[in-house]
């Protein structure tokens, strides 16, 4: 899976009303933006750590997270 690198709260679209990074079931690869992390007005990009399948978006947008919390499960290719 991958995990929340910091506290803060999750997105999954770089603004609202944009479209989101990725849906389930789409094919990720090493380093692609995968969601935002707001922490402290500080938006941060989050990069997968894995190729693979999208299997599971574990958050819902807009939900603070914890450090190490799941965001992502993957299923590796």
């Amino acid at each position: 899976s991958i995990k929340a690198p910091l506290v803060g709260t999750f997105y999954r679209s770089p603004k609202p009303g944009s479209p989101v990074f990725i849906e389930e079931g789409d094919i990720i690869k090493l380093g692609e933006v995968v969601c935002i992390i707001e922490a402290m007005k500080i938006f941060n990009e989050i990069e997968a750590d894995i190729s693979g399948k999208v299997d599971k978006i574990l958050i819902k947008d807009g939900t603070p997270v914890e450090y190490g919390q799941a965001l992502i499960t993957v299923i590796p290719i």
